[in-house]
């Protein structure tokens, strides 16, 4: 029933389950962030394991800094040994493994186990984003040229429906829990342990079903630095430099979404929670919708497009007045924002699949992920710096967000995808 679609899309020695099997690591993954970066355990770290002090949140927020500072200095490098011994699907199941592992240990995250619990956050936010960029670098050995967006919409929009999933048996958890009178100490550690659990066996299909389809191979340019090896590669270099603005506007929304909810709208944690739900399902669908749409328009086109609503969505939030009066005005910039989230972080991997040589796709997926990772650092802690600057206006730090779509749509502008592809496809090994 479902293989019409993607006979178009795949390529020829590409089964469907196979494309199954990859687009399950994205809805496998995606509870990790939905529940411990965005939904819950962020709020139960600061409130409980910091005790809430004034230092609370810079710890937190410095432990997710630290991890994507180690994704930056390694994923060129781990995606260039992949490539190297063709290793992507076994350094893939190291990095699960590894994430698994050091999520389940947040179940031990109380105030006695602060550091612990730092340790268990770093190493499992850098395996989750190490991971992120293997996966994603098989894109382009499954889909078609033509079906790169469709087919990362798919999975990305697959991937939210695993965040949902994850995040709503860890609720159903919570809300049995506190019907008996725990205690958030009691029953979060228990939905790091729900987490693990899905993220383990949900990801099982991607390694009983993606092959891996590349050689070993000699290296060329062995006294080569990282970044030098990105030289003849204009376009891809400028769409990267363009990735770290436009991503780091959309980093401050996956983490301080709920925090501007709370400050600027005055919504309750049930309010909050319901927030996420929307913007989940509304990547949901901007993730399946934008694919076909990059794949018809193009991916400049398409990611312009896309920008272009970032920007819209930013204006709306910013005037939207305070709870109760200006609640509608505000959905309507979150169901706004989930569509643009989920096409724009679906549309990027496409780009990057198009402008990156066939022979090197972990190494260049790498480099993708050291943009996203930067931006990771960089927006959160200048909107941070902001609120602390203004006495706590989240508003003008809002504005500031906005800044970073805009320098993102003009740096766009620049790339050219015929000119990337055909740069990309001279390099041989």
């Amino acid at each position: 029933m479902m293989q019409p679609p993607f006979q178009g899309a795949l390529r020829a020695d590409v089964r469907p389950r196979e494309l199954l099997g990859w687009a399950m690591y994205d809805f496998a993954n995606s509870g990790f962030t939905t529940v411990v970066i965005t939904a819950l355990f962020n709020a139960y770290f600061v409130a409980v394991v910091a005790g809430d002090a004034p230092w609370a949140t810079l710890a937190w927020t410095a432990a997710l800094s630290v991890s994507y500072a180690l994704i930056v200095v390694s994923a060129p490098v781990i995606g260039a040994f992949a490539d190297l011994h063709a290793a992507k699907k076994k350094l893939l199941a190291i990095t699960t493994a590894g994430c698994v592992l050091f999520t389940g240990l947040l179940y031990f995250a109380q105030p006695e186990t602060l550091w612990l619990a730092i340790v268990c956050v770093v190493a499992a936010n850098f395996f989750y984003g190490s991971g992120e960029n293997l996966v994603a670098a098989f894109l382009p050995e499954i889909a078609k040229d033509r079906a790169l967006g469709r087919v990362s919409g798919w999975g990305w929009g697959i991937g939210y429906l695993g965040g949902l999933t994850t995040l709503g048996l860890c609720l159903v958890y919570v809300t049995w829990a506190e019907a008996r009178g725990q205690t958030a100490a009691q029953f979060v550690p228990v939905t790091m342990l729900i987490t693990a659990a899905l993220f383990a066996l949900a990801s099982l299909p991607t390694f009983l079903l993606l092959r891996e389809r590349a050689v070993p191979r000699v290296a060329a340019g062995a006294g080569a630095t990282a970044w030098s090896r990105l030289r003849p590669f204009a376009d891809l270099r400028r769409f990267l430099i363009c990735s770290v603005f436009y991503q780091a506007g959309i980093q401050v929304v996956i983490t301080l979404a709920a925090v501007y909810a709370t400050q600027a709208m005055g919504f309750n944690t049930r309010q909050t929670l319901l927030l996420v739900f929307v913007v989940n399902i509304a990547a949901a669908a901007g993730a399946f919708v934008f694919g076909h749409v990059q794949d018809r328009l193009g991916h400049v086109r398409a990611i312009a497009l896309i920008l272009v609503g970032w920007i819209v969505t930013i204006l709306l939030a910013w005037a939207a007045p305070g709870f109760p009066e200006g609640p509608a005005l505000f959905w309507a910039a979150a169901a706004l924002a989930g569509l643009c989230l989920g096409g724009a972080q679906s549309a990027g991997r496409a780009l990057v699949g198009e402008l990156a040589p066939p022979s090197r796709l972990a190494e260049f997926y790498g480099f993708w992920g050291l943009a996203v990772k930067l931006a990771s650092i960089a927006g959160p802690l200048s909107y941070g710096l902001t609120t602390w600057l203004t006495g706590g206006d989240h508003r003008r730090a809002l504005l500031l967000t906005g800044g970073y779509f805009v320098v993102g749509l003009i740096l766009l502008s620049g790339v050219r995808v015929g000119r990337g592809r055909r740069a990309a496809l001279r390099l041989k090994t």
